[in-house]
């Protein structure tokens, strides 16, 4: 009986292992099938490229059309979540203090919400931050370095330019050359299609750490490729150039120890006289610091998540937020129903979005006050403490709501963020409340309604009517020249 039990025992040892071998078999020849459909398609490609930088994203349609169409994807603004979407959405009218802690910057003239990459140019001409190149004396006043993450012109302009010479330009120069929107050769090398960061600051900021671009693994570049672009910069020196300020690491206290070392400022708001940093959008820093970046989630992982058609897998390019495709994005690694990943979501962005207001409202009477207090006889001497308050107060609050999806990227970072920048514009208040007293107002100080964008520029003194009577002139008149020009140079593809 018993050797019976163990000839049954090895035939069934024996046809587990076939089945195991089976499957394996079909794994590896699927495997196999699938790299030489992409080897195939690497060997056979329609239009070569013999060039690193093809700037036109229309010559990588034929070759990868999965990959094109999706990217083209990105036209789309129909997603809408309960914060954002794809959408542009005026800033300021949701959030009117803004105008106030922007005041003597271009942000407070139009901030808007970000559309997908397919409108970089279109938003980057449009907004009233630009210039008017040719209609009033002062309008062209923006440096070419506000091109750099506009589209893959920029990489090719650099290198038949010079980064210096890039940099160092007025920002119409370039505006009949930068012409693709954001597309392949951004992130990829057109030879080769592998992931290739193309703007120089990433590489200089990590040489500076001591570290190399070009050793890094595919999956952190599934990351870096977005990160060269979605991070703090500033523009240093005459020559504007482009830098990342991670010397000394990149948390809000580390870059915030950078600028005050080179006592670097992005602006004087004329209202508190306090030399502002204005936060560009760290998106990568704040992405570190969270779960999913310290657990070696990238980017691409949650933003273009796989889709497999048929034997063909690919990533999708219509980059968006991952609440578009919970199925595609939460659900491969968790197991909760979509409603519920959803749900937990907004729960960190709603905790986050209250303290921010709060931020605001206390940041922009800060300001005000500190007006009233000048407007009452104090002294530079006086106010120095106040504005060293209101300017770390506002850099910690730009920090946190300049970085795209921070709140989720990071949601105990930003919620320590703000919640330092709400002590320190509430210290910025008392402090200017005890030099109003040394000089004889011990009331409160008159706030006016800011419940509006137009109240709050009203406050300010700000036309906006007029700015946007001059934006228009230039959009009817000289960037359709910029257009005609790059169609007749063969920069741009007429479709």
């Amino acid at each position: 009986m018993a050797k019976q039990l163990k000839k049954w025992q090895g035939w069934l040892i024996f046809g587990g292992s076939m089945v195991i071998v089976f499957v394996l078999g079909l794994l590896c020849s699927s495997l196999l099938q699938r790299r030489a459909e992409v080897a195939s398609v690497f060997n056979n490609r329609r239009t070569p490229m013999t060039d690193s930088i093809v700037a036109q994203n229309e010559k990588f349609a034929k070759d990868f059309p999965r990959e094109y169409e999706s990217w083209a994807m990105t036209a789309d603004t129909s997603f809408e979540s309960e914060f954002n979407g794809s959408q542009r959405k005026d800033a300021l009218e949701q959030h009117p203090e803004m105008v106030i802690l922007w005041d003597g910057y271009a942000f407070s003239k139009e901030y808007n919400t970000p559309r997908g990459h397919h409108h970089a140019i279109d938003d980057m001409r449009e907004i009233l931050r630009t210039g008017n190149p040719g209609i009033d004396g002062d309008g062209d006043i923006q440096p070419g370095t506000c091109w750099t993450c506009k589209g893959p012109d920029v990489p090719r302009l650099m290198r038949e330019k010079g980064i210096k010479n890039f940099y160092a330009a007025k920002w119409s120069q370039w505006g009949s050359e930068v012409v693709n929107s954001i597309g392949c050769s951004d992130c990829h090398d057109a030879r080769t299609m592998d992931l290739k960061p193309s703007r120089p600051a990433l590489y200089e900021a990590w040489a500076r750490a001591g570290k190399d671009v070009k050793k890094a693994s595919h999956q952190e570049l599934r990351s870096l490729v977005c990160a060269q672009c979605h991070t703090e910069y500033y523009f240093a020196g005459e020559g504007k150039y482009l830098t990342f300020p991670q010397d000394n690491g990149m948390s809000v206290e580390d870059m915030e120890a950078y600028y005050d070392k080179i006592n670097f400022k992005d602006f004087v708001n004329p209202l508190s006289k306090t030399p502002i940093l204005k936060a560009q959008h760290p998106g990568y820093e704040l992405f570190t610091m969270g779960i999913h970046g310290q657990r070696g989630v990238s980017c691409a992982d949650c933003h273009m998540p796989y889709i497999s058609e048929g034997g063909v897998k690919y990533t999708d390019h219509h980059i968006m937020s991952p609440l578009a495709h919970i199925d595609r994005t939460c659900q491969t690694c968790h197991r909760e129903s979509a409603d519920t990943l959803r749900q937990a979501v907004y729960e960190r962005q709603r905790k986050c979005n209250e303290i921010r207001v709060r931020v605001e409202k206390a940041l922009a009477a800060a300001h005000i006050e500190a007006k009233f207090a000048f407007d009452h006889g104090a002294t530079d001497a006086e106010m120095k403490p106040v504005q060293s308050l209101i300017r770390k107060s506002q850099w910690r609050w730009d920090y946190a709501v300049a970085s795209h999806g921070a709140s989720f990227h990071a949601p105990q970072e930003v919620m320590r963020i703000l919640g330092h920048a709400l002590d320190f514009a509430q210290q910025a208040r008392l402090a200017n409340a005890k030099v109003l007293a040394k000089h004889g107002y011990t009331g409160d100080v008159p706030l006016p309604d800011l419940s509006t964008k137009a109240k709050a520029e009203a406050f300010i003194g700000q036309n906006l009517p007029l700015l946007q009577q001059k934006k228009k002139k230039f959009l009817d008149t000289v960037v359709p020249q910029w257009v005609k020009s790059a169609k007749k140079n063969k920069k741009l593809i007429e479709i």
